[in-house]
């Protein structure tokens, strides 16, 4: 059973390299050119000097943009005059870059930091003019690192003026910052991509678990829907004969303690209408929620999936894919930013990612519910927990 499912993911992860271009012909076309990910100053001798755009308070955030400070230390762009310090968000931690980075190579531009409040649509537009302004009088800035959905959505729309990195969007293409995995459509934007992220995700829960009715919640909105990763959930469920039951709970625009209320409240409507749960990206669903949500589905005896991760599974919730260390993709992000200060457009460089396929399992929340993992799941794990919280 699971065999199968490996050999699938294993097979994408030959997705994770630069296609072999084709010309219009058919016949393969010149290899791409390489650019080099060494240290380099702007050719006037001066610094680089980066900006930074993220959608709101998200914990993933700032721990995304540490490990793409990580990935250029690696590479010799910096150094740090100690270690970061935890629990910042990601304002303090562009703060706190700005002040103790050290290099000769790349500046993190204090005042160069945009975001829309806390997830509030209505601030959206005034941002983008914000940055826009800043482009066109000062242009004193030449690369944009941009965190979250609406981060790469809003730098997409102007454009983007200048070289624009996008991290942690749930899905880049169905969100319309990327044009297809293998072309951002914009010569000044590069996005993460990992073809098929979420459709594995689902497969492999029916797999272990076959459920015929699978809940979800999200917001009702074109950004809900792709944090949910609704289409691949609804792909998936064509494909393999099981029904989704929706529950729309409001996030943005709103305190994010009304947004975990609305989240909660739907997968408790849900608890009684489905046999499994796919525990999708929602800002109510935070480090200290998703606890609060581990024991109401365990209390109903409901399988759950986290779209999220291995710490979800960590706190309570069954099963997950377990991701990569955050390291790599912070390595991938710096790697792109060092090739585009050594003379590649954004575009011309891949944008695909593949996770390893490894399990993450709570055994814990196993025994609560009464599911017995199958032997070879067990085997397969690679990331096991005893007890739920």
């Amino acid at each position: 059973m699971i065999s199968r499912y490996f050999a699938a993911a294993l097979l994408a992860l030959g997705l994770s390299g630069v296609p072999q271009a084709q010309a219009a012909d058919g016949t393969s076309a010149a290899p791409p050119q390489v650019f080099m990910t060494s240290p380099t100053s702007k050719p006037d001798g001066t610094r680089w000097r980066l900006g930074y755009v993220e959608s709101g308070e998200y914990s993933e955030y700032p721990r995304t943009l540490g490990a793409i400070v990580g990935g250029l230390q690696r590479l010799g762009w910096l150094g740090l005059s100690e270690d970061i310090p935890t629990g910042m968000t990601g304002r303090e931690l562009w703060s706190w870059l700005s002040r103790n980075a050290r290099s000769s190579q790349l500046e993190f531009v204090e005042d160069a930091w945009w975001q829309p409040g806390d997830f509030d649509a209505d601030k959206r537009a005034p941002m983008r003019e914000a940055i826009m302004h800043r482009l066109d009088q000062k242009k004193d800035i030449d690369l944009i690192i941009a965190m979250g959905t609406w981060a790469g959505q809003d730098m997409r729309a102007l454009g983007p003026p200048i070289p624009t990195i996008v991290g942690s969007a749930s899905d880049p293409i169905a969100a319309k910052i990327s044009d297809s995995a293998a072309d951002s459509g914009r010569d000044n934007l590069h996005a993460r991509i990992e073809p098929d992220r979420y459709q594995r995700q689902v497969r492999l829960f029916h797999e272990i678990v076959p459920f015929k009715k699978l809940g979800i919640v999200y917001e009702d909105s074109d950004a809900g829907r792709s944090y949910a990763a609704v289409a691949a959930v609804e792909q998936v469920a064509e494909e393999l004969g099981f029904s989704v039951e929706h529950c729309h709970a409001q996030s943005n625009s709103i305190a994010t303690e009304a947004a975990t209320e609305n989240a909660l409240n739907c997968y408790r409507q849900l608890s009684s209408k489905v046999d499994a749960a796919y525990v999708t990206l929602h800002r109510g669903i935070t480090s200290t929620s998703i606890k609060d949500l581990a024991h109401l589905l365990e209390k109903a005896k409901i399988p759950s999936f986290s779209m999220a991760g291995s710490q979800e599974v960590e706190q309570g919730i069954l099963l997950s894919l377990a991701q990569a260390d955050v390291s790599y993709v912070g390595l991938f992000h710096a790697e792109t930013i060092a090739r585009i200060f050594n003379g590649a457009k954004p575009r011309q460089l891949s944008q695909l990612w593949v996770d390893p396929p490894k399990i993450a399992l709570n055994l814990g929340t196993a025994r609560i519910i009464g599911f017995d993992p199958p032997v070879d799941i067990l085997l397969a794990a690679d990331e096991v927990y005893e007890k739920a919280p």
